[in-house]
């Protein structure tokens, strides 16, 4: 009777796991704040061009839900099941960039970055898979090498490897701001992984030396960098080139600027009104801005922090290093992101095209994003709540 009884005891506690309901409720709220703005930011767009205010909100809200269904059965899936496909994740990312210079790939705003899915509307982007499969590929390299990372050539190996896909990203679909996110998540999960940061310091005077002599080289006249470097040029001094390089940085600070502090109010943007390129999608914080002031943009920015922090919470409490790893690499893409963005939009760095998450237009972004969602949830449903 003794043992029947802490047999059930055992099983009860067994049974307790933990659900992370605020991390939940934030992705949801950016969802439908997403939407909100979206439609706002692009029905006069939408209509002039498709004769339906709701034309981008529609596309939007089917991704959406398709990317709902998917991360509620990823979150119902046990993660370790997904370790079994880390090595076909990578090969797959690496195969579908250059299908984008098939007659299956799509042209878009002077690039080739999307494959279009036969007998459907749908538009998928490589980069996008991509994210994902680098994340599942080192969440398991990790784990793999073990305390042999801590060495140069365990070391070597894990930057080494995201390389290649970093290079087709940027050298097939020149999308410099997806290599950018692929290899910032690549070096953040190693760097959490490895407990020696001198390496990382060194990487990081690096690559501030050789941005501060590009920078400088394009300040100076250098016609080295070509077409990046008349985006750095336009980056120094939007002014310089108001009609061209420099006007889509120039209208968002406009919108930023005169949003104030409590903003105009939803729906009053003037530079939505074919003024901003990209109000609904790469610029949608400049729209933010302008109708929610700098109230709404920095409870966006809490908002943001809060899903971090959840990411953190639930990294630390993670039952193994493949559930930890796996959430770390959400976090970076999704931090990452968000930090370029809006960066990008008050003209921090140069301008390049790089979208909100789970805000901006974009069914491929916000699918992908919430299957990473599914992945976090699912560690965190493996946590037993007696161990935090």
């Amino acid at each position: 009777m003794a043992a029947h009884r802490t047999a059930r005891r055992k099983k009860k506690e067994q049974s307790e796991f933990f659900f992370d309901y605020s991390l939940l409720f934030v992705v949801l709220f950016l969802l439908g704040f997403g939407l909100v703005m979206i439609y706002s930011a692009s029905s006069y767009t939408a209509f002039d061009s498709f004769g339906d205010t709701a034309y981008f909100l529609k596309k939007q809200l089917v991704a959406i839900i398709v990317g709902l269904v998917l991360m509620i059965i990823v979150a119902n899936i046990p993660y370790h099941f997904w370790e079994h496909f880390y090595l076909l994740g990578y090969i797959v990312s690496a195969l579908m960039i250059p299908l984008v210079l098939t007659p299956l790939g799509i042209a878009s705003h002077g690039a080739r970055r999307w494959i279009g899915i036969p007998n459907t509307s749908f538009n998928l982007q490589p980069a996008e898979v991509a994210k994902v499969g680098m994340i599942l590929f080192l969440a398991v390299l990790v784990c793999k090498m073990g305390k042999s990372i801590r060495t140069m050539k365990g070391f070597a190996v894990m930057v080494a490897f995201p390389l290649p896909i970093v290079l087709e990203v940027y050298l097939i679909t020149t999308n410099l701001s997806s290599a950018i996110i692929i290899l910032g998540i690549s070096v953040l999960m190693v760097f959490v992984a490895s407990p020696d940061y001198k390496k990382f310091v060194i990487m990081a005077l690096a690559v501030v030396a050789v941005a501060g002599l590009a920078v400088y080289l394009v300040a100076s006249g250098s016609d080295l960098f070509a077409f990046r470097g008349s985006r750095i040029r336009a980056w120094l001094d939007p002014e310089s080139d108001p009609l061209d390089k420099g006007f889509q940085t120039l209208q968002g600070l406009y919108a930023i600027g005169s949003g104030g502090i409590w903003g105009k109010g939803l729906g009053q943007s003037m530079q939505k009104l074919n003024f901003l390129p990209e109000s609904q999608n790469d610029m949608i914080f400049s729209i933010i801005c302008e109708e929610l002031g700098l109230f709404g943009a920095i409870a966006i920015i809490l908002m943001f922090v809060m899903l971090l922090w959840r990411m953190m919470v639930i990294a630390n409490n993670a039952p193994d290093l493949f559930g930890a790893m796996l959430v770390v690499g959400v976090m970076g893409h999704i931090g990452i992101q968000a930090i370029l963005n809006i960066a990008v939009v008050t003209n921090t760095i140069p301008n390049t095209g790089i979208s909100l998450p789970f805000i901006s237009y974009g069914g491929s972004s916000v699918m992908f994003l919430l299957i990473e969602i599914g992945f976090v949830l699912s560690v965190a449903k493996r946590i037993q709540l007696k161990e935090i």
